[in-house]
Formats: structure tokens, C-alpha cells, sequence
């Protein structure tokens, strides 16, 4: 059965469309670079309501396993693909990639020139697109708001380390948490919407998640994160590391096409060191925003020169715009949740920083 990938420009894609669509369905369409970690992507919350286009030529090899869910769903609109395996090749593997899709429902379009389509984005910017059994030209209204579907309403606890670590969660990964709870730290996450419960749980340090679209979305809170960030050790990561520098009065601009995949180049600004890292963001710091605050530049993008991480000259507040967590990708940024565990003093930071 025939399906067109139609990008907002007009630009129309054709491919073989899984069986199961009823309708067109519209997103923001991005590009993932990985060669591997389909899995990790379909459930991160950041890609809440994308279609998501792989451009390695070969997806679903290695199936879908019962450890790499970083959410309990799929958060995609949609996924085209150059090649879906059909068969399994992972003992691990509980379904094929395209049952798994199937099964919740997500459509998909196989067959399509995915290097293609990602130079058509990169040339002209991220825009949206409509999945259909046709060429239909998706709308002009983009997606704003994506935070407040992506988070947990709910409070919920995980391990029972020493350290006990609040994640504020925007749409958060779950390999966030296990990072944290693999290196002895209890962890309560609790929804950005709720940041007066950080002050109940008196934390050893705050952590702030990933999350979807733009982070002008969370203006309302700034002022009252703030205040936690001046309180408690804290980290940022991507969308925590943006919400970081709009609370300090920066400002944050969208790029033409963003960064996805597990092979981003980052530069240590004060070693030179240069590490690869695993990203997913739309959205960057202005760094000629930063001036007039008190956070510098801890890191920077090889590729462009965007900002990818922050610090402040006398609390214990950094972010990265990478993951850290490290998935997918390599894990050669684990060490800065090592140092931010390993920076939190032994007394509560609201009793030492207030």
C-alpha cells in the first residue's frame, strides 16, 4: 500500500505505508542520525509528536527489547524509514519493530529516500509534514505546548541511595533515573508543575529533565525555579539546561534544523577535552544572551558553536545540552553525573546555599 511523506514546502515523498492508517497525520518532521537506538528515540518524551525520520538505512534489526523504553508508549506521531527489518536478530527481543508500531498504532512509511528528505530539512529547516495514503499538504499551525503532554502528573519514587535527588520532570527519559539510581541516589521525580513539593522533599540536589518543544512554555514557573536553583545543588539537562539559562535571564532561540543523534562532537571549554554525545533538541542558548547574567560556558558544539552546557561562578548549578545518560549513544559524558553527585555537600543545599 502506497503512503506520502508531504513536507509544508510541498516537497512529496513516496513509500510502502503500514496497513493500519485512517487518517493523515501531521508533525514537526526531525532527523535522527544514530545507527542504532530506534527504541530509545520512539519513547522519549522530547519527541513528543514528531515524525521522525532515520536516516541509517536499515532500522529494526535487533527488535524491540524490554530494557530501553525510556517511556511506558511511543511519544512519535510517525516514522519513515529507509528499510524495516522484518525478522528479529537480538535474543533479546520480545517484538519486531513494526508489530511494536503496529500495535500502538503509529503509522509508518518504509521505501522513502530518508537522506533525501534529510537534506531537503537541512537546506530548508525543520517544518511540518503530513503522513497520508495521499499527498496532503500538512497545516501551518505549529505544535506549542508539548511539556504539558509529555509530563507525569504523578510523584514517583525510584532506589534507595544516600543521596537523595528530586527530578523536575518536563517529559523526562527513564535512563535518567536509572543513571541515578545505578550510581546509589534515591530519586523522586515530581512534575514541573508542582515545584513547591521540592522544598517538602528537601532534596541533596535538583535535577531538570529533558522535555519537548520550546522552553519559553515553562515561562510562568522561571521565577520559581529560580529560587530551587539557588538553593539546591542542580543540573540541567537539555530542556533543563535551557529552562537553567531563561531563569538567569537568558534567552534561547530555535536552530534551523537541531541536533539528533548519537555522534555530536562537544568541546570542554576550559580543558580543550573533546567528548561525542547523544542529543535531541530543536532549541539552543543564545549565547550572546548569556552576557548580561552570571552563568558562563562550560561547553560548546564542535560542529556550530552552540552552547552545550553552563555553570555558575559560585553555586553548585551546571547543565548540558547533550545526554549525559547517554541514551542512545556513547557514554563518554557519564562522568558529569559523577561530578554532580560527587559535588553535593553532605548537608541539604536549601540549609547551606539559602
Amino acid at each position: 500500500m502506497q503512503g506520502f511523506l508531504t513536507l509544508q514546502e510541498g516537497q512529496s515523498y513516496q513509500g510502502e505505508a503500514s496497513s493500519d492508517w485512517q487518517k493523515p497525520v501531521e508533525g514537526e518532521v526531525v532527523f535522527f542520525t544514530g545507527m542504532t537506538g530506534y527504541q530509545e528515540v520512539l519513547t522519549d518524551p522530547s519527541y513528543k509528536g514528531q515524525i521522525v525520520v532515520f536516516t541509517y538505512p536499515l532500522i529494526g534489526n535487533y527488535g524491540i527489547n524490554e530494557d530501553d523504553f525510556e517511556s511506558e508508549e511511543p511519544q512519535v506521531n510517525g516514522v519513515v524509514m529507509l528499510q524495516c527489518a522484518d525478522t528479529v536478530s537480538h535474543y533479546q527481543a520480545t517484538i519486531s519493530l513494526k508489530d511494536y508500531l503496529k500495535k500502538w498504532n503509529v503509522p509508518f512509511l518504509t521505501d522513502v529516500d530518508t537522506r533525501e528528505i534529510t537534506k531537503s530539512i537541512r537546506s530548508e529547516g525543520t517544518c511540518q509534514g503530513a503522513l497520508a495514503k495521499e499527498s496532503v499538504l500538512p497545516s501551518d499551525k505549529e505544535l506549542m505546548g508539548q511539556i504539558y503532554q509529555a509530563y507525569n502528573p504523578i510523584t514517583t519514587c525510584h532506589g534507595e541511595g544516600k543521596k537523595h535527588i528530586v527530578v523536575i520532570d518536563f517529559g523526562y527519559k527513564s535512563s535518567i533515573v536509572e543513571q541515578l539510581v545505578e550510581k546509589e541516589a534515591k530519586v523522586t521525580v515530581i512534575p514541573f508543575t508542582n515545584l513547591s513539593d521540592v522544598y517538602k522533599l528537601n532534596p541533596d540536589g535538583i535535577v531538570l529533565s529533558n522535555g519537548p518543544g520550546d522552553p519559553k512554555d515553562a515561562t510562568k514557573y522561571l521565577a520559581e525555579i529560580k529560587e530551587i536553583l539557588e538553593a539546591y545543588p542542580s543540573l540541567g539537562i537539555c530542556f533543563g539546561h535551557q529552562i537553567i539559562a531563561l531563569a538567569f535571564g537568558a534567552d534561547t532561540k530555535k536552530l534551523s534544523f537541531g541536533h539528533r543523534g548519537a555522534n555530536h562532537p562537544v568541546k570542554d571549554v576550559q580543558s580543550g577535552r573533546i567528548f561525542i554525545t547523544s542529543q535531541n533538541h530543536n532549541y539552543v542558548v543564545d549565547e550572546e544572551s548569556l552576557n548580561d547574567t552570571v552563568l558562563e560556558v562550560s561547553f560548546s558544539n564542535v560542529n556550530d558553536g552552540s552552547v552545550e552546557g553552563l555553570l555558575h561562578p559560585s553555586k553548585p548549578i551546571l547543565s548540558a545540552q547533550f545526554h549525559p545518560e547517554a541514551n542512545p549513544g556513547p557514554e563518554d559524558a557519564l562522568w558529569l553525573i559523577d561530578e554532580f553527585l560527587t559535588d553535593i555537600p553532605s548537608k541539604k543545599g536549601v540549609q547551606v546555599y539559602a
